[in-house]
């Protein structure tokens, strides 16, 4: 009885310790991974170019390191960490130029990659090399990793993860110097599974090794978990597929493709392809030149005997030998003419309907299939609530509305509702005249020559001579209210501007052709003869109007600087001696490139 009790106090021991243990591991991982991004709240240094060299100044215009290096990098704006560069000498200085960081040598920013924007570095860490190897420190000068790794360079889409290179292999760390996947690979790179809501926090690691038949890929969870070895010829995440918690992946081996949840098998790989509809949420898998459908989960719900499959709005048009049968999209053959398409739009009471019989012409129809507006227009697209878009046949677009009335006339070149709004913006490319409805498509305002911003929770729109503002459900708003924390502000008489305070009264002239409002740091561009200067917050004239700019961008200015921008919203501020810098506030960069950063 006694040696029952004493095996039975023992199991129980072993069990405390395992769950212990358990516990522990995991709360050590969990740790391990978290991480904190810096924010940025405040701008206090920018970097300065004159006859293309480098320096800094300060929110207010004040130099704090003169113009005389190749390059400088601030990698947070808020903190007095200019790293310069000289020739093929780098050195970190501080607000008081003095050099700083001194114990390490070779100190550089960390590059992010794959993001736009004006914050493109680490904003809390730098590299620092010795004996040829590179390591980590804090802006503090605190030694985060030993000097081991051969590169250290920004892993995309991620900030706050590292790629690392060590004895010829690749891992990442995060910026606390911990391990996030082990250094054991020839090639990491992330899946770019983005979210609206988590932006690429979810996103996971496509990892692979190089084998005598060339390179075999696995994946690794955005948590650290592998859930594919490296072994197939081909792997990529499905990202069309919204969901954090589950990776639809798809793989190949042998030329064979399949798809895989996390790490089992969804679709097995027996396919010559596989595409992913995202708007049905399916699959389409080739085998043997014929197609076939599968769903979300892996049901094949459409046999793989067709020479051909369309996916067209709520339906599939299959077709062999004997013809077109068309199926819903959970399989079932549909009863449906095979010239009809009907599309989902994000209101559940209304569908698309068009009609390929005779041309193209789009209709709209009700839940219960009964027709609101009939097939006449080249083109229908839901707006919001009993709105759409339409277009006529001579491609103008307007918009009418379930019972088929004009609400805004169909002849725009364009017309959109402006994104985070309930304002609807329309334009004409022969006289371009462009007009802001407000959510019942009431006329707001129209302008010639306009550029339109959404910022800040308010739509500014303006032209060469004129500024309006309106709020996201199109209440015209002033100026004293959309820049409450200001003290002067713009005021027009007649065909010139001048500035006033809260309560109306003229702090400066009316003489200018155009002016700005005052930016955040106490600056408002002024415009006469087509030359621009400077007024701070007191009214007075730091700079009289000297610059030639583009016209078409508005000047941004810190004390008797103006700003450049250029790459992927990087910028940088100059005066009128830098002509270099001038031609290139003409540039417009179309690239896309994300313009996002991810917390831990």
């Amino acid at each position: 009885m006694k040696r029952n009790f004493i095996i039975r106090n023992i199991i129980i021991a072993v069990l405390v310790i395992a769950i212990i243990v358990g516990v522990s591991i995991y709360f050590i991982h969990k740790n391990a991974r978290e991480y904190e991004v810096e924010k940025v709240s405040t701008y206090n240094y920018f970097v300065l170019k004159k006859d293309n060299l480098s320096g800094v100044i300060d929110r207010s215009g004040n130099t704090i390191i003169d113009a005389e290096y190749s390059n400088i990098v601030i990698p947070n704006p808020e903190k007095a960490i200019f790293v310069c560069y000289e020739e093929e000498e780098t050195k970190v200085l501080n607000e008081a130029k003095e050099e700083i960081l001194t114990d390490y040598q070779n100190v550089e920013p960390i590059k992010l990659q794959n993001i736009s924007g004006d914050l493109l570095y680490e904003k809390s860490v730098l590299t620092y090399e010795q004996d040829g190897k590179f390591g980590l420190i804090d802006f503090e000068g605190k030694r985060i990793t030993k000097p081991v790794y051969e590169e250290i360079s920004g892993l995309p889409y991620k900030e706050g993860e590292l790629l690392v290179k060590q004895d010829g292999k690749y891992g990442v760390i995060n910026i606390k110097g911990n391990k996030l996947i082990d250094i054991k690979y020839d090639k990491i790179s992330v899946d770019g599974y983005y979210s609206s809501e988590n932006n690429y926090k979810f996103a996971g690691y496509v990892v692979s090794n190089t084998t005598d038949e060339g390179y075999r890929y696995g994946y690794i969870n955005y948590d650290g978990k592998l859930l594919l070895e490296p072994e197939y010829n081909q792997l990529s995440r499905v990202n069309g597929i919204d969901d954090d918690e589950n990776a639809y992946i798809l793989c190949a081996k042998n030329g064979q493709f399949g798809i895989m949840k996390n790490d089992q098998e969804l679709i097995p790989n027996e396919y010559q392809s596989i595409e992913y509809d995202e708007s049905n949420k399916l699959f389409t898998i080739e085998k043997s030149k014929k197609y076939g459908i599968a769903n979300l989960d892996g049901k094949i719900i459409v046999p793989t005997e067709y020479s051909q499959i369309d996916i067209t709005g709520i339906y599939l048009y299959a077709q062999n030998s004997q013809g077109i049968t068309v199926y819903n999209t959970d399989g079932a053959q549909a009863n449906i003419d095979t010239n009809i398409a009907i599309l989902n739009t994000s209101n559940e009471k209304y569908k698309i309907r068009i009609d390929n019989s005779n041309g193209t012409k789009y209709g709209v129809i009700n839940k219960e299939g009964e027709q609101v507006i009939e097939e006449k227009y080249n083109y229908i697209e839901y707006l919001f609530d009993n709105y759409f878009i339409a277009s006529n046949e001579q491609s103008k677009l307007g918009v009418i509305d379930d019972d088929d009335n004009v609400k805004i006339e169909l002849n725009n070149d364009a017309l959109q509702k402006i994104e985070g709004t309930n304002v609807i913006q329309a334009s004409t490319t022969a006289n371009k005249i462009t007009k802001l409805y407000s959510k019942d498509m009431t006329e707001l305002c129209q302008m010639t020559n306009a550029n339109v911003k959404f910022e800040n929770d308010y739509i500014k729109i303006s032209n060469d001579t004129d500024t309006r503002y309106f709020d996201k459900d199109g209440k015209e708003l002033k100026n004293t209210e959309v820049y409450p924390n200001n003290t002067l502000f713009a005021k027009k008489e007649g065909d010139k501007w001048g500035f006033t305070n809260k309560n109306g009264d003229v702090v400066v002239e009316a003489k200018y052709d155009k002016v700005t409002e005052f930016n955040e740091y106490g600056f408002a561009g002024v415009r006469l003869d087509g030359k621009w200067g400077v007024v701070n917050s007191k009214g007075e004239e730091v700079l009289a109007p000297t610059y030639t700019l583009n016209e078409e961008i508005e000047p941004y200015f810190i004390g008797t600087y103006y700003r450049v921008q250029y790459g992927f919203g990087e910028y940088y501020y100059t005066d009128a001696n830098n002509t270099q810098g001038q031609e290139e506030t003409t540039e417009i960069i179309t690239e896309e490139i994300v313009d996002t950063t991810v917390n831990e």
